[in-house]
This record gives structure tokens, sequence and C-alpha cells, in this order.
């Protein structure tokens, strides 16, 4: 059946698999993506959503260097929202609620209509490695496939165990098996491994349901979309709706409390800090005697419902008593309850930059296996792990982003150097160049970077480079055009901002706080201009960021050109720390785990501090 070697063997068919397969047979590599079942491919195991605070980000930079998930994500969106649009720009953040089974189908059509993209069911249960090198897998038929590169994306699956109060169950998924095998034989290689946990609420039947008493949650009056390609946005939206639990509701938990395998030692492994359990807010903000749930449907045309905000491992008797309590779930049905799954994972300290891991070569490591959470961080994860596995092959420089050039950047600086022990999820907060980072230009940053290493098309450079030369040339003529006062004082007046008595350029006029586009679009030769050039919605957005945020931008380059100096001072591989006496024994122990590249790296590493740096550039002659 497989007498032929493949490129790139991909183990796991959900967002980081799906990705690594769809980037490397792009590229040119012949791909087999093997998994379990392959009715599941993009499953959205927990919430059907795509994007959120800092992984809308995400999601555009994979659009823009050539991934697939934006594409998907707007051929089965049913919402679309800007959130935090109250704030600056570098806080905007595109979501969207997705028809789940139609997610999927997407994903499954995409990669079918992928070239070099071969398929089987089946599960993994060990690596081929010869002489330190992984060449091919051993499925649970004993069936060995050869490749010259595999990208483990195992998920919640090796071996998953489901929690539901006292009751336990094998299993990655609800309805489906764990995978076994894979963590012995990586620890047997030398690996280390933890366990996590996560957590999801229950499906519940939408005809159960009485929304007059919820309040509706509609998405943005005009949405956009995710990809830079012409995908079509929204016309028609669904509502979400929200509600609230009470102090009735929590006291109906307690009474489970007992039972709880989080609070009673069955659950010994760390949850994620930004998304908990219900039991666990209402014993961690015990003064609170509510909490926000918010009720999304799960596609166009079926009335499952899924509870955001009541993930849960209690009893199932337990959380149908207390959902019931909740405003509009008085005679609510339960399509399955909720449940929590513990899981193994490889802390991510033992991988590269590129997600090859250091103990095996052509090994790489991707999705919740590292320790992350969520669609798009395993999404993006599996892109770089698929494009470096092709490079690889093909004996090409590997490809990194740095931090300050993606959240894709930052997210996997922050891994390989930080490590994880708890499930890590990406936040505008943890990219120190957000300003630089904005979900606007993605596509400006990262398309001729995608473009160059073979993956985006040509289609996508000549539309960012159109995008590009329209808001260069319109910031350039807000730069030379001057306005009379009789002209602008008017409109200044309009937003209590001090008038001008003498004309001045359009640029510092519109650089106030309180001036809008649409304001600017109100002078003649403005709105002219506009109509001249055929200006889009994106090129109009780019240019007024440009202008308005020239200053801050221009302060993040500066920072961010100090740090590549440093980025410029390598450490040599396999580097002795503990010769190095004038270092704390916290930063030889941090630093030879580790191993980083550069000085800069070294520098983020926890528990190394400026002195430790400044001994290390000593030595290296800086």
């Amino acid at each position: 059946m497989f007498g032929e070697e493949y490129d790139v063997i991909v183990v796991g068919g959900g967002h980081a698999g799906a990705e690594a397969a769809a980037a490397a047979a792009n590229m040119g590599s012949k791909t087999l993506l093997v998994t379990m079942n392959l009715q599941t491919i993009g499953q959205m195991s927990c919430n059907p959503a795509m994007g959120g605070i800092a992984k809308g980000q995400i999601v555009r930079e994979i659009d823009a260097l050539g991934g697939y998930s934006g594409i998907v994500t707007d051929k089965s969106a049913i919402q679309f929202k800007m959130l935090n649009k109250s704030k600056g720009p570098a806080m905007w953040s595109p979501r969207a609620q997705n028809d789940r089974m139609r997610f999927a189908e997407e994903w499954r059509i995409a990669l079918e209509n992928t070239p070099n993209c071969d398929f089987y069911q089946e599960m993994v249960n060990g690596l081929l490695t010869k002489n330190g090198k992984v060449i091919g897998v051993r499925t649970s038929l004993g069936l060995e496939i050869k490749g010259k590169a595999v990208v483990l994306t195992n998920g919640t699956f090796l071996n998953g165990l489901i929690h539901i109060g006292e009751k336990q169950l094998g299993g990655g998924r609800a309805g489906e098996k764990a995978s076994t095998g894979i963590t012995e034989q990586l620890l047997d290689f030398g690996f280390e491994s933890g366990r996590m946990k996560t957590g999801t609420p229950p499906r519940v039947d939408g005809r159960s349901l009485n929304y007059e008493l919820m309040i509706p949650q509609p998405g943005d009056d005009v949405p956009e979309k995710f990809s830079y390609l012409k995908t079509k946005a929204l016309d028609v939206q669904r509502d979400c709706h929200m509600t609230h639990t009470s102090a009735l509701v929590h006291d109906l938990l307690r009474e489970g409390f007992d039972r709880s395998p989080m609070f009673n030692g069955r659950i010994k492994s760390l949850g994620p800090r930004y998304c908990p359990s219900i039991e666990d807010k209402i014993n961690r903000f015990s003064d609170k005697d509510s909490h926000q749930l918010f009720v999304e449907p799960e596609g166009w045309n079926t009335v499952e419902v899924y509870v955001n905000g009541f993930s849960t491992s209690l009893p199932e008797d337990v959380q149908y008593k207390a959902l019931k309590s909740v405003k509009g779930f008085e005679n609510v049905k339960f399509f399955r309850p909720g449940y929590a799954i513990e899981y193994d994972y490889f802390p991510p300290t033992q991988l590269k930059h590129t997600l090859e891991t250091k103990l095996v070569e052509n090994l790489y490591f991707a999705g919740q296996i590292n320790g992350t959470t969520g669609y798009e961080e395993a999404a993006s994860q599996g892109l770089m792990a698929g494009i470096n596995a092709h490079l690889k092959r093909n004996e090409k420089d590997s490809f990194i982003l740095k931090r300050d050039e993606a959240y894709i950047g930052v997210l996997i600086d922050d891994l390989i150097t930080k490590g994880t022990e708890e499930p890590y999820r990406m936040f505008t907060s943890r990219a120190e160049y957000r300003t630089l980072l904005r979900q606007d230009n993605a596509d400006l940053r990262l398309t001729p970077k995608g473009h160059a290493i073979g993956l985006a098309k040509d289609e996508r450079l000549v539309r960012m480079e159109e995008k590009e030369r329209k808001s260069r040339n319109f910031v350039d003529f807000f730069r030379k055009t001057s306005v009379l006062p009789e002209d602008i004082n008017p409109i200044l007046e309009s937003v209590n901002s001090a008038t001008v008595k003498q004309s001045d350029k359009m640029f510092k006029v519109f650089s106030r706080p309180k001036v809008t586009m649409g304001h600017m679009m109100k002078l003649d030769a403005v709105a002219n201009y506009v109509g001249a050039e055929g200006l889009g919605r994106e090129e109009m957005e780019q240019t007024e960021i440009q202008v308005k945020y020239a200053g801050y931008i221009e302060k993040e380059k500066n920072n961010a050109d100090k740090l590549h100096r440093l980025e410029n001072v390598k450490i040599p591989p396999n580097f002795d720390y503990t010769k190095l006496k004038s270092l704390s024994y916290e930063a030889r122990e941090k630093l030879g785990a580790v191993q980083p590249v550069t000085i800069a790296q070294a520098a983020r590493v926890s528990g190394v501090n400026p002195s430790d740096i400044s001994v290390l550039l000593v030595y290296l002659g800086r």
C-alpha cells in the first residue's frame, strides 16, 4: 500500500495537522495526512468560532502567508465581529462564529483539492527511526509508512482521558478513542512529557431555549472577513445571545463539588488559566454571584447550541439541574454534557524555533502537543512546521518569524524559550510590538515572505502590493496637501477640536484624535482623490492608521531595530554554559536546557537577568 516514500507525513487532522499538510503539499512536498477519522478533519472540538483577542491576528497572519484557515472561516461563517473597536487599532481583533459542520467540510474540500496531499485513516502508534532521525511511522495495523519528515499534531488524543463527575472514559474527544503508543516511545527517546487539562461545556437543543429572556448579541452592521483574497463577506448573520448565572445556579453547582474530579483530586493537571470551568470560576471568584454565558448557535441549519462560559466536568445530573436554573434555560434539553479531558503534552523547550525536535532529527511537533490551547495557536504552529519540514527536505534555509514580525513569532518564541506548564493562550499583551503586529497589516508584513518561500501565490502578492501602493500614495497626499481654515474649521468645531487660523497640511489636522477618515471625506479634495484612485475600505483604513499612529509605529520600529542587533549575536551550538562561572546558577541551568541561538533569545529565557547577558556578551567578544 505504501511502497513509496513521502516527503512529509502529518499525524493528526485537526487545525495544526490540516495547516501542516496544506503548507507542505502546496510548497511541493509529497505529503500524507494520517488521521484516526477522516470525517473529523478540521473539526471544531470546542467552541464554533475562530479568532478573538490576538487570535484573530493569528488567523490573518496564517492567511497572509498562504494558509487556509482564513478562507475556510470566511466560507463557513455565520457571524462576524471586530472586537475592541473602541480601543486603538493594535487591539482590534476579528472574530467569526462558524457553522461547525460546514467548517470541517470546507477544510476537507480544500485539502482534497490540494495537489500532492494524500490521506489515510488509521491510528499511528509508533515512529520509525534510524541513527537519530525519524524515517516514517507505524500504524495500529502494523503498516510501516516511510517519510523524510514527520509532523506530530496529536491534539488532546495522546493517552486522552475524559472526566464527567466520577466517571472516566478513555478518549481524545467525545465519541472518539484516545491515541496510544507514541508518548511511551518518545519517553524512551529521552523526551520529557507532562499532562494538561482542558474542558468543554454542554451542547443543548436550541428549540428548548427561551431567547426572549436573553440579550441578543448581533454581528457587526458592516461585517468584514478574514482572508485577504476575494472571499465573500456575510450579508446575512445569525445572532448569538447572552444570559447570566445566578447565586442559585452557583449553589446548585456547589452541591456537586464533592463529586467534581477537579476538587477531589482525580484531575491533577493544570487547565487553561484564561478559560476556566464554571466550577473553577465559582471557586476562584466566590464574591461574584453572576457570570456571563454566551449562547452560540452551531450553524445555519442545526438547532445545536454551544453554551460558552459553562465549561464543566461536574456530574451530568448536576450540570442539568444547574443549567435549568439559568434564565432562558428553564426547559433545556441536553445534546451532550460538558466534560474535562486530560492528555499528554511535551514541554516545548525541547524544540527548535522551526518546531523540529532537538532529540530526533526531522521530527516536528505542532499544536496542543506543545502545550498550547486554541484552534488558532494550533493552526499557526502546523503551518510553520509544515513549511519548515518542506524547506529542510529541500536543503533550504529555515523559516522563522521574529517577535516584531508576527504574533506567530511571539507564540513560538515564547514556547521555545520560556516553555509552559499550563495551556498557553495568545494575548495582545504578550506581544511587545503589537502596534506593528496589527490585524489590518498582516498581508503587508507577511505575504512577501510567504511568496518568497513558495507558499503564498502570485495573486496574494499582487493584491498586497496594490494595497500598499494605494495606501502609501494616500498618506503622501495628506502630507503634501494643505487645507484652508474655512474648509476644515467647521469639521474641527463639530468634534470640539481647536480651530486653525491659517492653512495647514491635512496630515497634521488628520492626526488629531477626534478627526476620522469620515470627517476628512467631507473635504472635496479628499473625496475626489478617493474616487479617482478607486480606494476601498482596506486602503482607507490602512491610511488612517498610518497617519494617526505614525509616531507610535516609528517608536516601535526603533525598539525592534535595537533588539535585532542582539539577534545578530549568535551563540555557538551546544554551548557549554557551565564553564562560565560568572553566570548565575539559574542562568547556567536554564540556558543549558533551552540552548538559545542568539543573545536576544537568551535574554528572554525565564530566570536570566541583564547581568547574565553582559557576561555572555563579554565572553563572545561583544
